[in-house]
């Protein structure tokens, strides 16, 4: 635990200016943790051989990553959809280049990997680029900090009823209620604070939401880590792990957040 909060406060200690910059350093910075984020998921399944799939999923997480209203996009002969089927096209092609030593299940698999990855961190960008993008950015991962704090020390303490321990055997119901409950004591204060364009009951309605899909969040990532035989997405964060093992909740709030046009 005392590795997991060394790391954790020197991550935000690297992160948190260049969320207060924004523009072309944070926009690199995304690009650069989403990138190694989605190389993660494509070690777990073991096709990081393939050179051209991977430099290929690479650049349709690119792709993804860039705002529909982009300058980029306007100078382009290609639409961003036009791109993004064109290297779908292109990843099809190759598995009967090598003769299906390259297969359609790997192909569905780095596809739904960059567009998993790349959904999480577009919206990141977005929200950074909206109105209010600290605050809103802030708040996002305070809740998600609350909710892991409060389930690993709610379950610690209270912990008996298993919530799914076929795919994270430590994780308990009682965990993740202290989650979310800590998740909205933190909000309430954050309100008070910095306040939301909406209600104190809105703020604490959509709390308990995100809390909750941050959770799921954690445990997909946990599915495909049990699924693949690894313990860790990667080890680039001591205590932490990979990308995705710090990002996995993000990866879900984020875009609900927009989804609903709460941030």
């Amino acid at each position: 635990m005392k590795q997991r909060t060394i790391t954790a406060f020197l991550a935000l200690i690297v992160f948190l200016p260049f969320v207060i910059i924004g523009g072309l350093p944070f926009t690199l910075l995304v690009y650069l943790i989403a990138t190694v984020g989605l190389l993660e998921l494509i070690r777990m399944r073991d096709i990081g051989k393939y050179l051209i799939p991977n430099i290929l999923v690479i650049i349709l997480l690119w792709l993804l990553l860039i705002p529909s209203t982009s300058p980029i996009l306007d100078s382009s002969w290609f639409t961003k959809f036009d791109m993004i089927a064109l290297i779908i096209l292109l990843l099809l092609s190759y598995t009967v280049l090598v003769k299906n030593k390259f297969t359609f299940d790997h192909v569905g698999f780095i596809l739904l990997a960059a567009f998993y990855v790349g959904l999480g961190f577009f919206y990141l960008l977005e929200t950074r680029a909206g109105d209010n993008a600290i605050s809103n950015i802030l708040y996002a991962f305070f809740i998600i900090w609350a909710t892991d704090t409060g389930a690993y020390f709610f379950g610690r303490a209270f912990g008996k009823k298993k919530l799914w321990p076929t795919i994270s055997p430590n994780k308990t119901i009682e965990g993740a209620l202290g989650g979310v409950m800590l998740a909205c004591a933190v909000a309430i204060v954050f309100h008070l604070v910095s306040p939301f364009p909406h209600s104190m009951l809105i703020v604490i309605a959509v709390t308990i939401l995100a809390s909750i899909f941050g959770q799921i969040g954690d445990l997909v990532e946990s599915a495909f880590k049990r699924n693949y035989g690894v313990k860790d997405s990667g080890k680039i964060l001591p205590g932490h792990g990979g990308i995705l093992d710090r990002f996995d909740s993000l990866l879900f709030v984020l875009p609900l957040l927009h989804f609903i046009h709460f941030i």
